[in-house]
């Protein structure tokens, strides 16, 4: 969560706009997105400028020379932020509605990208050349103070922070999964420079992105040296399905942003027949969706097959059986109830993930988590896909703080079991010891099949009763009389007082 000046800054660009007559916030969010990725896209450019440099590659800038902006030729250089951001306000306007949006729009070369899709029908609604100079200050201030704050989690905070003010967010589910959460089930996961990645709930596109940040850091060498790695990176690595467009052209122009070039970013509802994948990716990241029940005439029949039920989240999980490569593996975000939900549906995804598959951990998180846009206890799920079983002991973990306090305001504290649970899944042969009254520890899978493929963390737990011993009931009523004697001489002083 963001606070503060930043909060206050925020607020006051979201004045700018209601001041200058755009009121509705699909509206501004957009068109905010839109400012922060033409600054990102100058930014991006030179933080590739110096990576080339280092690396001893050749780098070729987006703002060239001679740029063709529909029948003109301009100096790109006035394309970037650093340069038209100190021009006066009617010029500012007339380069960004007349170069910079048209630049933006056909900035990639492939039109059956998802970049290209949905910026397609993206529109500059700013109206006057002085709400555009306010609206460009202001940004360059959040930006000033994002760069203080020293803190990676910032821009998403940033992010998190504008789409809390778009109404029907906490409706449509639209609330960001917190970067530090994301990036610990990345940590987990490990994923590979080969990978083939996918989120099929994937919003503004958090998951892809801190799935590329944690491989540009932990595997830079392999993954932007080697040519078939870098094309696989840009171009092959990285899909995500969602059904809102807005959240589809953010998560496009974030993740272009991010570096990564051409992202299979679509517009598909993942749990219907338009969504034809099977055994087609060997990383599956989400946190899908909990919005209750569907209608069942729009749910893909190979779902039903596996789990006949009209709950989102269940239906979720069969999908990411269903598109995960035998060897896959999964990290997700479920609700409390798929753990211990008593229904048929219920039991049988719990099953097939124990019997024919490979479940390795179970992460209970506090419900806190996902304040203040939801109070849902949740808990990371993390399976392998084998379609021949090889579940031997579930690792559970009970996660009590995550950083931050769990109540709306979420301020930073000092107790985190995030860098715990890491540690200790890399090490899970250190784990057999540990007592169920800790903690983290392992139950067999024999013993969670005779709890009906109970998940629950609570049903393996043991509660250490700490004995309290009391002194003799004789001694007790001793020291009460003695009060009672020293109250009596302090009231006859006291009453000596008053006479």
């Amino acid at each position: 969560m963001i606070t503060g000046e930043l909060r206050n800054k925020i607020d006051g660009l979201w004045d700018v706009f209601a001041a200058g007559g755009l009121v509705n916030p699909l509206e501004v969010i957009e068109q905010i997105t839109y400012l922060m990725f033409i600054h990102d896209l100058d930014d991006s450019d030179n933080k590739k400028a110096k990576e080339c440099e280092m690396l001893d590659l050749p780098f070729e800038t987006i703002f060239k020379d001679e740029v063709k902006i529909r029948e003109r030729i301009i100096d790109g250089k006035q394309l970037k932020w650093s340069v038209f951001h100190d021009y006066p306000a009617d010029k500012m306007y007339s380069v960004m509605q007349e170069f910079v949006f048209p630049f933006i729009k056909n900035l990639h070369g492939d039109k059956n990208s998802a970049y290209s899709k949905y910026m397609d029908d993206a529109i500059f609604k700013l109206p006057t050349p002085l709400l555009l100079s306010k609206v460009v200050d202001s940004l360059d201030e959040i930006y000033q103070l994002m760069s203080d704050a020293q803190n990676v989690d910032v821009r998403g905070d940033v992010y998190e922070y504008l789409l809390s003010k778009i109404a029907q967010s906490g409706r449509n589910g639209q609330f960001r999964t917190p970067r530090h959460i994301i990036r610990m089930m990345v940590e987990l996961v490990d994923p590979k420079p080969t990978d083939i990645i996918c989120d099929p709930a994937a919003g503004t596109s958090g998951f892809l992105i801190v799935s590329g940040d944690y491989l540009r850091t932990e595997k830079k060498t392999e993954v932007l040296i080697d040519k078939v790695n870098k094309d696989h990176f840009m171009n092959h690595m990285f899909h995500g399905y969602d059904m809102d467009r807005t959240m589809l052209r953010i998560g496009a122009m974030n993740m272009m942003s991010h570096g990564i070039e051409n992202p299979d970013i679509q517009y598909r509802d993942s749990l219907s027949d338009q969504n034809p994948d099977k055994e087609k990716y060997t990383l599956v990241l989400a946190n899908p969706p909990f919005k209750g029940s569907l209608d069942a005439e729009t749910v893909s029949a190979d779902l039903l097959k596996v789990c006949s039920t009209k709950k989102t989240e269940l239906l979720f999980m069969a999908l990411f059986l269903r598109i995960l490569k035998i060897g896959g593996r999964c990290a997700c975000i479920v609700p409390d109830g798929v753990l211990f939900g008593s229904s048929k549906a219920h039991k049988e995804i719990r099953k097939e993930i124990v019997e024919n598959q490979r479940l390795e951990a179970v992460i209970s998180m506090p419900s806190g988590v996902f304040k203040p846009y939801a109070g849902v206890s949740t808990a990371v799920l993390l399976f392998t896909k084998t379609e021949h079983g090889g579940t031997d002991n579930v690792w559970f973990y009970d996660m009590q703080a995550d950083g931050f306090s769990l109540d709306d305001k979420r301020t930073p504290v000092a107790e985190n079991d995030l860098p715990d649970i890491i540690a200790r899944f890399k090490n899970l042969d250190q784990e057999k010891e540990r007592k169920r009254t800790e903690k983290s520890f392992l139950v067999p899978k024999k013993e969670i099949a005779d709890n009906g493929y109970d998940l629950s963390i609570n049903k393996y737990k043991e509660v250490e009763y700490k004995p309290v011993e009391y002194p003799p009931t004789s001694e007790i009523m001793a020291n009460i009389r003695s009060i009672e004697k020293q109250i009596s001489h302090e009231m006859d002083e006291l009453e000596k007082l008053l006479n």
